[in-house]
């Protein structure tokens, strides 16, 4: 693209919060940092000349950059942090999606009028749609964690506006910003700022001029479109409130706070790494929302864990299996039904770990586990007696398996011949076999262990 872009964007948290005026309504200065895969990696050509653990230079794009083994951390500046109260709700009337676009009349709905909120602005530090989701959801996450809001975007506590601007290549000055008016989602907030980069560029190219404006996406066609044009910021109507004394807060004061705050996501991921030797994509998985985190740190304690960090055996060996099983099948029943606590279901962490400790010893396969999972949740039994009134148990018994290894290898003389002639992708053949003759129960990798050895490998 022939022009830089900067993006920034300030969240809106509203639920009942104390208001305190800062000097000129600033709020101490500070950043947040967030990761970045592959897929930010492919949008910032800036960063490609960077090495693992490098910083881009002062003075540059990627100045606020730290390149890693999988992606990058952006590091991201708070520009201020404001009090306000809520004007109200629009309720749009006939429009896709509930929105402006295409309505045929809109009401206001007064019932949030005066709820105070606090509005985020951060520097003009992120650089591209996927950036700007990422340290949103990072934000929530962080919120979240320190009980403040739900976060909910569809209720309205959490809503967020993008600004985008661009700037020529080589130049320091940014152009003149567009806005993009309460984002409802995640993905909408990235689709948005995509489109109004490129409508720019566009505008731009063509000798146009962009103008300072409020505008609206509409995600049904996916465009943006004019709401109002602003000239200054003092349209805004912004000023310090004049009935509240400036309030300087002392660094021992900040520090007390700090040291009252829960285990922050970053905090908590970093500790499942080190203590239950997760990888760094399962703890960032396990953090991204507090039904997964929580629900994981009770199984942990189940199996042995506990609160001053030390990990049994037992504990430490269910910790990978007991992630798995949470990222992958807790997660999307959680998110499927709309559960924020896993206490509200018939999965409790006892019953995750026997689970877990039912596949980990070859009791059940892991297509037989996801069966009882589905199982425990519908039947509200623990998995043992649904493993035993089902007859999933799978067989260990060495004489019984190779009883049937010997049976599926004499059924099928011409498969035997092809495989000691080279054709060794028919073991796949024969295990499936044994599945079959055995119901799914016998062992895989017992079967597949003794088929080899007889078959001459």
């Amino acid at each position: 693209m022939f022009y830089r872009k900067k993006l920034y964007v300030s969240p809106i948290w509203a639920k009942n919060f104390q208001t305190t005026q800062g000097p000129g309504s600033v709020l101490y200065a500070w950043s947040s940092g967030f990761r970045c895969g592959w897929r930010c990696c492919k949008e910032r050509i800036d960063i490609a000349d960077l090495k693992p653990g490098e910083s881009g230079a002062e003075g540059t794009t990627a100045a606020n950059v730290t390149r890693t083994e999988d992606g990058y951390v952006a590091h991201v500046g708070i520009e201020r942090i404001h009090m306000e109260e809520d004007a109200g709700k629009m309720i749009h009337i006939g429009g896709g999606e509930g929105r402006i676009a295409g309505a045929t009349h809109s009401l206001v709905d007064y019932n949030r009028a005066g709820t105070p909120l606090i509005e985020l602005v951060t520097k003009p530090d992120l650089r591209t749609p996927e950036e700007a989701r990422l340290f949103m959801q990072k934000l929530r996450q962080i919120y979240l964690a320190i009980g403040i809001s739900d976060c909910s975007m569809e209720e309205g506590s959490l809503r967020c506006d993008g600004n985008v601007s661009l700037r020529r290549r080589g130049t320091t000055e940014l152009g003149t910003k567009t806005e993009l008016k309460n984002m409802n989602s995640f993905k909408n907030l990235h689709d948005g700022l995509a489109y109004e980069i490129c409508r720019q560029a566009e505008v731009l190219e063509e000798g146009g001029i962009i103008y300072q404006e409020t505008r609206h996406w509409d995600p049904s066609k996916k465009r943006t479109i004019v709401m109002r044009v602003k000239e200054t910021a003092d349209d805004y109507r912004l000023f310090p409130e004049p009935d509240l004394a400036p309030y300087d807060l002392s660094d021992e004061f900040i520090e007390s706070v700090r040291a009252k705050l829960p285990e922050l996501p970053d905090e908590k991921a970093k500790r499942f790494e080190e203590s239950f030797g997760l990888s760094a994509y399962d703890a960032r998985h396990l953090v991204e929302h507090r039904s997964t985190s929580n629900f994981f740190e009770a199984c942990v304690t189940v199996a042995g864990a506990d609160e001053k960090g030390n990990v049994s055996s037992q504990a430490a060996a269910l910790a990978k299996p007991l992630a798995n099983l949470i990222i992958n099948d807790v997660a999307a029943y959680a998110n499927a039904n709309n559960i924020s606590d896993m206490s509200e279901t018939t999965l409790s962490p006892e019953r995750a770990v026997e689970l877990v400790k039912l596949l980990a010893d070859d009791t059940i396969s892991s297509k037989q586990a996801k069966e009882v999972f589905s199982a425990i949740l519908e039947e509200d039994k623990d998995p043992s007696t649904i493993v035993e009134e089902r007859g999933m148990k799978q067989v260990s018994d060495t004489g019984a398996i190779e009883a049937v290894v010997d049976g599926v290898l004499a059924a099928f003389p011409d498969k035997v011949e092809q495989y000691q002639g080279g054709k060794k992708g028919l073991l796949g053949f024969f295990v499936g076999q044994c599945m079959k003759e055995m119901r799914a129960r016998v062992i895989r990798r017992l079967s597949s262990q003794m088929l080899t050895q007889k078959l001459g490998d």
